[in-house]
């Protein structure tokens, strides 16, 4: 009989090409040879394009070193794909003289517009979770002023409405209006963070006052409460979005923004995993494993019929093995948590899913 050790070196044997070639590109057999890519591409769409597996983009565009911002793709650019000298199939860059729109501003001076890239994803999606929405941490949250009311007795706010606030330690004028959505915990019941939302801006308005502060509300997306907090406008530039895949990495899917209990396609959730552990761009599977399976006499899920009878039995519990059954993309990311699109789902998506190597 064939000893354990050999048996073990030759399954290895057998496994190592697979596990070599576990990330070799494949070239979808319908891809363009030649793509001139259009204003309303993304970069994600264009991977697509190219590869079933659109986050290793990165190594079929490697070639395009001698590009300014190779990273970045503009309308009009062509793309061309060829073999090169080691028989690889790479995709390259033609891209013409980028032209440059000059505009007159009121005041008569010029102003340069350079032209815009393609972003990475459908910006009409993920354009309200980047602009209105954010994880913050309590104590950062509750340092900031609050609204507390009007001459005429309001308890809610609209565009061009006078409000008294709280006095802001800032000299800044501009502010955003903030709100608290709902707390956010991971699995194990840890508290992450406070989920917020840009309801409106506010501007000050001069005024003598010691531990007040008139602010006048403007360009309202919801009305404005007592107690939204007035955060210094920072005009702070989005994440930049870089297509890469996820490796070590393991987290789980802890929330979305919308209160969904049912996820799919298009969706933006939350994850446990923070800025330590991700980046925007990067892209990781969805797996889950269903219940536990209780192997007795008649095999049986756990909680099936008498939860709490069965809730106590642990060595005869099955974990069922993790299937996959979407993708994400990670596209903002926070201290202790991050935002992701789920650009694919092969059946619902719950709270619970595991994210990790796509």
């Amino acid at each position: 009989m064939m000893s354990k050790k050999i048996l073990n070196f030759l399954t290895a044997l057998i496994l190592l090409p697979a596990l070599c070639w576990a990330d070799v590109i494949n070239i979808k057999q319908d891809a363009p040879q030649r793509y001139v890519v259009q204003k309303g591409d993304t970069l994600w769409d264009i991977s697509k394009m190219y590869l079933d597996k659109p986050w290793l983009w990165p190594e079929l565009w490697r070639t395009n070193v001698h590009i300014q911002n190779p990273h970045l793709i503009y309308p009009g650019d062509e793309l061309l794909l060829r073999q090169n000298e080691q028989g690889e199939m790479v995709l390259e860059l033609s891209r013409q003289e980028a032209k440059t729109v000059i505009k007159m501003s009121p005041q008569g001076s010029k102003l340069v517009k350079e032209p815009d890239p393609i972003p990475a994803l459908p910006w009409s999606v993920i354009k309200p979770f980047i602009e209105d929405d954010q994880i913050m941490q309590q104590v950062d949250y509750e340092r900031h002023p609050y609204i507390l009311g009007n001459q005429d007795g309001s308890v809610l706010f609209a565009s061009n409405n006078l409000t008294l606030s709280k006095a802001s330690r800032s000299y800044q004028s501009n502010f955003k209006v903030l709100r608290k959505q709902n707390e956010i915990y991971d699995l194990s019941g840890n508290f992450i963070g406070l989920q917020i939302r840009h309801v409106a801006n506010a501007e000050a308005v001069d005024a003598e006052l010691d531990n007040q502060r008139l602010v006048k509300i403007e360009d309202a997306n919801y009305e404005v409460k007592r107690g939204d907090r007035l955060v210094p406008d920072e005009n702070k530039s989005p994440d930049s979005i870089m297509l890469s895949a996820a490796q070590e990495q393991r987290g789980y899917i802890i929330d979305d923004l919308e209160q969904h209990r049912l996820l799919g396609k298009y969706n933006v959730v939350i994850i446990d995993l923070g800025a330590e552990q991700v980046s925007a761009g990067m892209v990781m599977g969805i797996y889950t494993n269903g219940p536990n399976i209780i192997d007795d006499e008649k095999p049986k899920y756990k909680g099936e019929n008498n939860p709490m009878a069965n809730a106590f039995i642990m060595d005869s519990d099955i974990i069922q093995p993790a299937l996959k059954i979407g993708e994400v993309i990670v596209f903002k990311v926070f201290e202790k948590a991050s935002y992701a699109l789920i650009t694919k789902s092969s059946k619902v998506i719950k709270r619970g899913a595991i994210v990790a190597k796509p």
